[in-house]
């Protein structure tokens, strides 16, 4: 019965010194105690040096064992390291699943003279050149490593396209030229088809391919013992391989866990993946988060009524993972859509104090930012809204969207959990409150606000009712005291 919640154990500017996977085993039993019960730590794989994030990747093999590309560890440590911190978050019962990068390959280590033609980056089924030959980085030996683990060497062959001639030192994005070589269609149709995104891409229209890195697959979960995959970048890869792939590993492992970067805002376009996937496979809730960013930025402006309309937690609350931010929406990154800093407690309750989906927390809003432009950390404003998710955020939900800019929910607990249910209520304008029911057997109740925002507090009336106020752009979270 015990709520459960996410963090993502990483940030687009954490320094690349090799010690997140020992800060991640120091920190694992203070993680649990403040409320996480899985962690999804970054791609785990060596990648084109030692300061990439991992999304850049090299070797699939490599987890930090082999010295390739000028370093033995990965941005994040060691593969010995790497199962230390798994080890640790396993001791004190919290899951790991470890982002799964399977679009391209970078950083080659030797180029191949090939056929190709160049297509025009806003419409990926428009030529802009005739068939040519260029020199592609798109060969990997991988010297450091050898044979171990996988004999399997890649060529032009294994993609489809590629972002280099160095023939002619141009960027741009060639299509390969060989047999049964074109975009796959089973992807986004974005730039008119939008299989193609960075590096050398994948081919999954090769069978030798698949079965390569399902293969692959297989043998990362079983070397890590790790609890399931955040499979990246997904609307580019064909949708029917990565229902193979699913299929694959819980053939074998029924209860691993898969949750997908589907990059987009259309509600029904996410609801398409996922039948094409047989719901094996949960989905980022990226319309909430824009709906979150949206509800930031215009202010009193927004209609909190509709925060949830148009959202996969409202309609596919059971393959849902609910988020406010994450390392691709944080400032200056590829899809900055940042919650303001206003909306960021109010967020976090919108996702954590609710019945429905798998809330993520995110470690740049947790621990803080760094980089150019860093930014403290919101541990103090979260670690509330944790603690009530897991002991009082429980039991039936009755909503409150009855106004524009103040809302308010209550969640009437569980006999089982002793002083569950908790109302919330919030504002994004002036202060209000909300007169909302938690029930005849409360009466006489005294409840307190766990953001310490307010502190007075609320007498529940014999009819059941309380009225619970909230400050200006605030949220109150209010339930019995322990």
């Amino acid at each position: 019965m015990e709520n459960k919640t996410m963090m993502q154990f990483f940030e687009w500017h954490l320094v690349a010194d090799g010690q997140h996977w020992n800060r991640l085993k120091e920190q694992a039993g203070k993680l649990k105690e403040a409320g996480i019960d899985s962690i999804w730590i970054p791609p785990v794989t060596k990648a084109a040096s030692k300061e990439d994030n991992g999304y850049g990747v090299y070797d699939v093999y490599d987890l930090g064992e082999f010295d390739q590309k000028g370093t033995i560890r990965t941005k994040y440590g060691t593969k010995q390291e790497l199962h230390d911190a798994i080890e640790a978050c396993h001791n004190v019962g919290i899951q790991v699943y470890v982002d799964v990068v399977m679009n391209h390959k970078a950083a080659a280590d030797e180029k191949e003279t090939i056929k190709a033609i160049e297509v025009n980056p806003e419409n990926r089924e428009e030529e802009i050149s005739e068939p040519h030959e260029i020199e592609a980085w798109t060969k990997f030996t991988f010297p450091g490593r050898g044979d171990t683990y996988s004999p399997f060497k890649w060529d032009f062959q294994h993609f489809n396209g590629t972002d280099y001639d160095n023939k002619a030192k141009k960027a741009g994005v060639f299509r390969i030229i060989g047999e049964n070589k074109m975009w796959n269609t089973n992807v986004d149709d974005e730039f008119g088809n939008y299989d193609y995104l960075m590096f050398a891409n994948i081919d999954y229209n090769n069978e030798l391919v698949q079965n390569e890195m399902i293969s692959w697959g297989k043998w990362l979960y079983k070397t890590l013992n790790c609890d399931g995959y955040r499979l990246d970048a997904i609307k580019h890869i064909n949708h029917s391989f990565i229902k193979k792939f699913a299929h694959s590993i819980l053939e074998e492992k029924e209860d691993f866990y898969f949750v997908g970067e589907f990059w987009k805002a259309d509600i029904n376009e996410c609801q398409e993946f996922l039948q094409q996937t047989d719901y094996t496979i949960d989905l980022f809730d990226v319309p909430l988060h824009y709906k979150l960013h949206t509800a930031s930025m215009e202010g009193s402006n927004f209609d909190l009524s509709t925060i949830f309309e148009g959202t996969l937690v409202e309609d596919n609350p059971l393959n849902c993972v609910t988020f406010v931010d994450n390392h691709d929406t944080q400032p200056g990154e590829s899809l900055e859509s940042w919650v303001e800093d206003w909306f960021k407690q109010i967020a976090y309750s919108l996702i954590l104090l609710r019945k429905d989906g798998y809330p993520t927390i995110f470690y740049g809003d947790y621990f803080g930012i760094g980089g150019e432009l860093p930014m403290e950390g919101k541990k103090a404003a979260i670690d509330p809204l944790l603690y009530v998710r897991k002991k009082k955020a429980y039991g039936n939900q009755d909503d409150y969207f009855d106004d524009p800019n103040v809302i308010g929910w209550v969640r009437h607990g569980e006999t089982e959990i002793e002083r569950s249910g908790c109302a919330v209520v919030i504002s994004n304008k002036e202060e209000g409150s909300k007169k909302m029911f938690v029930g005849e057997t409360r009466s006489g109740e005294e409840w307190i606000d766990f953001t310490n925002t307010r502190k007075d507090r609320v007498k529940i009336g014999k009819d059941g009712f309380g009225n619970f106020p909230v400050n200006a752009q605030s949220v109150s979270v209010w339930g019995l005291a322990d």
